[in-house]
């Protein structure tokens, strides 16, 4: 069938167009795409800083739709079902599936990077035949995307689709770095950057129970969020005395320190804040070849560092419970939505994210699927 969809012809290139999708094979699913999250990991493809060899591509991998049609085996989604996407559809067999570490499923991660669905192969083209990467194996800037089935994972019916959304990355990524690194309750723990994915960090160590609660960010208006979404102090950054001001907050050093920005500044900011024994978790994606310093010495005080990859869990299990919390009131979904615009405007979604502006974006594909209207004109996403 031919469809719109956003395809990176090289970096900086980015166009809405036509594009051919076949039908789904055995072990996959058509979703017809709802709407979808506009993630800092969507700029770094479009930059080219992950790498050569990622494009051409149709772009997306945060969001949610509803079931078309399913492929030879599957059973878990019919069609008419509401499903979020997941970007590691794991095949519970390789020897990191074995070991529990779903997240790290290496045919899994493999394909992704080549832009191929597990067969690897594509189900995308331009109407001239050149064969298109699917993003993350997922491809949901379009408005419909062929998917593995454990990248189809049932959502509850009540939960509006253009909230959901969020939940396959930004949601699901914060919530599963703070259940691995352990926070418990009247645990220090800074948050190092209040983007999309920050603020789910911070809520889900709010829920967590986390005492201090330190936000860290350039931008106040972040910050204000942060506050409002359970933070219990706000430290601006930029300064030299950045780190010394959360030391004093926190009593000489959080327990837990969460980067969730990607760049070596803010990485060895979460290690210089942290109190002996503490921990700092980089969520943040760096760019390709970016490396980070640390002071060696300190590990005699007993520091460590680690990183955290969509959840560290399992998202057909994940993604349900945290669509229940927000259901319950327990998560905000919309509170982290700043715009709400058509496909048309990624454009100027992405360029926000290069400069800092708002929080999170949500495009409507389906306005009638979402449950929400754009609010922006349509803009040329070149």
């Amino acid at each position: 069938m031919r469809i719109q969809a956003v395809v990176l012809h090289e970096p900086g290139l980015v166009q809405l167009e036509e594009v051919e999708l076949d039908p789904p094979q055995a072990g996959e699913v058509l979703v017809r795409v709802a709407a979808a999250g506009v993630c800092h990991s969507d700029v770094r493809l479009v930059d080219g800083e992950l790498g050569p060899g990622r494009w051409p591509m149709v772009l997306g991998h945060e969001g949610a739709g509803v079931v078309e049609t399913v492929g030879a085996g599957v059973t878990h989604v019919a069609p008419g079902d509401p499903v979020g996407f997941c970007i590691v559809p794991s095949c519970r067999e390789c020897a990191e599936c074995r070991r529990g570490r779903l997240n790290l499923c290496v045919p899994a991660n493999e394909n992704g990077v080549r832009g191929t669905l597990l067969d690897g192969t594509s189900r995308l083209r331009l109407a001239d035949g050149t064969t298109l990467q699917h993003a993350l194996m997922t491809a949901c800037f379009a408005e419909r995307a062929v998917v593995m089935a454990a990248s189809a994972i049932p959502l509850p019916r009540e939960l509006p689709l253009w909230q959901a959304a969020l939940l396959g990355c930004g949601v699901v990524t914060g919530f599963g770095a703070v259940r691995n690194a352990g926070v418990r309750p009247g645990e220090s723990v800074a948050v190092i950057g209040c983007g999309g994915v920050g603020l789910q960090v911070l809520a889900a160590a709010r829920l967590a129970g986390a005492e201090p609660l330190i936000a860290v960010d350039l931008d106040p208006a972040k910050l204000e969020l942060a506050l409002e979404r359970g933070a219990t102090h706000r430290v601006e950054a930029g300064s030299a005395a950045t780190a010394a001001r959360v030391l004093r907050l926190s009593g000489g050093g959080v327990e837990h320190a969460f980067e969730v920005v990607g760049i070596p500044e803010t990485m060895r900011l979460a290690w210089d804040v942290l109190r002996p024994g503490g921990t700092a978790v980089v969520v943040g994606l760096a760019a390709r070849g970016v490396e980070v310093a640390l002071p060696a010495i300190e590990f005699l005080s007993d520091k460590g560092i680690r990183g955290s990859y969509c959840g560290n869990g399992d998202p057909l299990a994940d993604l349900p419970q945290l669509a229940e919390l927000a259901l319950s009131g327990e998560l905000d979904l919309a509170g982290v939505v700043t715009h709400v615009e058509p496909l048309a405007a990624v454009g100027d979604a992405l360029e926000r994210l290069r400069t800092g502006e708002g929080v999170r974006t949500v495009l409507v594909v389906d306005a009638k699927l979402a449950g929400r209207s754009a609010e922006h004109r349509e803009s040329d996403p070149g």
